[in-house]
């Protein structure tokens, strides 16, 4: 199953300060990434990754969460997200799960990115979980989002060493600064049409376009 997106347009969803979306807008400001961000959408009003889109120029959207159910979210999200044209919808650091009718819109269209090498740790406080289980190396993972919980195919990976002495906000330093890169480049591939899903193996190859 090839997974291609229809367009370049992305609709990008965060919670927080937005770091990995301000580096896929640096990669396409840079033409690094041949990408349009189409719209930005948090579910936290005060959230300075909005603040940072809208700095930017960039198409935004406060989606509220709160006192809502998650199928009420989701619609009123993926109406936004529809109405700009959005192919592809990238997480970053959007706190909130999205139910059966978001994933359902955009089947095999959505990405996150996690900190650490899935199937292992998944959910909040991987960074801590990592040091707590006293592994050597940790990481992250850009993956499909499916309707499990941190579940979904897997796009790519970069491993991370864990260091005698780490703090948490040390290793998740060092984890974001990998997730800058490789989450920009996930996407690249994506859009070029370089991914096919095999099972739950994504294989990537030269471009289907």
């Amino acid at each position: 199953m090839k997974i291609v997106s229809g367009n370049r347009q992305l609709g990008i969803l965060l919670s927080g300060r937005g770091s990995n979306f301000a580096a896929i807008a640096d990669r396409i400001a840079a033409g690094a990434l041949d990408a349009e961000i189409a719209l930005v959408i948090s579910d936290q009003e005060s959230a300075p990754g909005l603040a940072e889109a809208r700095r930017r120029g960039l198409e935004t959207a406060f989606v509220p969460s709160a006192g809502r159910s998650r199928e009420s979210f989701d619609r009123a999200a993926v109406e936004r997200l529809q109405e700009h044209g959005v192919s592809l919808v990238c997480l970053a650091g959007f706190m909130r799960i999205l139910g059966p009718f978001f994933v359902r819109a955009f089947p095999m269209a959505i990405l996150n990115i996690h900190p650490s090498l899935l199937p292992a740790f998944p959910g909040l406080d991987a960074q801590k979980q990592a040091l707590e289980h006293g592994v050597r190396f940790s990481g992250c993972t850009v993956h499909l989002v499916d309707e499990s919980l941190d579940g979904g195919p897997i796009v790519s990976q970069a491993v991370v060493p864990v260091l005698d002495g780490d703090s948490v906000d040390d290793l998740s330093a060092r984890i974001l600064d990998a997730e800058h890169q490789i989450y920009s480049d996930a996407i690249g591939r994506i859009l070029d049409g370089r991914c096919a899903l095999d099972g739950r193996r994504v294989r990537v190859g030269d471009s289907h376009e």
